[in-house]
């Protein structure tokens, strides 16, 4: 198998599809555990010369650099500090008590003028709606008192009309009577329609 080759996605175990730092290498590196090349075999490592009075600058400044940061992490840390303890226990801390309660005081202020307003605006809503409901009961009253006048005009129509009608009922004191006038006052209820639509009716039956 050649150096260059490297197998699908899919051949390789779960395991090494789900963590791709163990894929196998693609240009055929050596591991840990093999032997150095032929070639290099007895090639022996050189430490990288290093001049002393360079070495001894790169540490003074090394030194200087990490006392430096030091100092500074210190500093801010100390500013962050005080900062905490003022804003939690010190003066600034009262200070802004103070700002919250005026500010609290002001809101509450805000708050009652606000809900006096809503109140005056309910109770104007709730006045004026009680003034319609008793309009709406009075003309609900006047609407029924008028049916009621018009029903009780209806019935004495109905009464006197029936009171009409009564003197021309048939009864066992006027039955010869009207048999007489029935026979004198013969009636025919046929009628013909001409082609103008015009209706004809005869009285009298021929």
């Amino acid at each position: 198998m050649w150096a260059g080759w490297r197998p699908p996605l899919l051949l390789l175990p779960l395991r090494l599809r789900l963590r791709p730092g163990l894929w196998i290498p693609a240009r055929g590196r050596k591991s840990r555990n093999d032997p150095p090349a032929k070639s290099k075999a007895d090639r022996l490592r050189v430490p990288t010369p290093v001049e002393p009075a360079e070495l001894l600058v790169v540490k003074e400044r090394y030194r200087q650099y990490v006392a430096i940061i030091g100092a500074l992490r210190a500093e801010f840390k100390e500013d962050m500090l005080r900062r905490r303890y003022e804003q939690e226990v010190g003066s600034l801390a009262e200070e802004r008590a103070k700002i919250q309660a005026e500010e609290h005081q002001r809101l509450m202020a805000l708050n009652n003028l606000e809900n006096e307003r809503l109140q005056k605006i309910r109770e104007e809503r709730r006045q004026r709606e009680a003034e319609e409901e008793q309009e709406q009961k009075r003309l609900a009253a006047i609407y029924r008192a008028k049916k009621r006048d018009e029903f009780l005009k209806k019935k004495e129509q109905e009464v006197l009309q029936l009171q009409e009608a009564v003197k021309n009922f048939i009864t066992p004191e006027n039955l010869d009577q009207r048999i007489e006038e029935a026979l004198d006052n013969p009636k025919n209820y046929n009628f013909a329609i001409d082609k103008e639509g015009r209706f004809v009716k005869r009285t009298v039956k021929q």
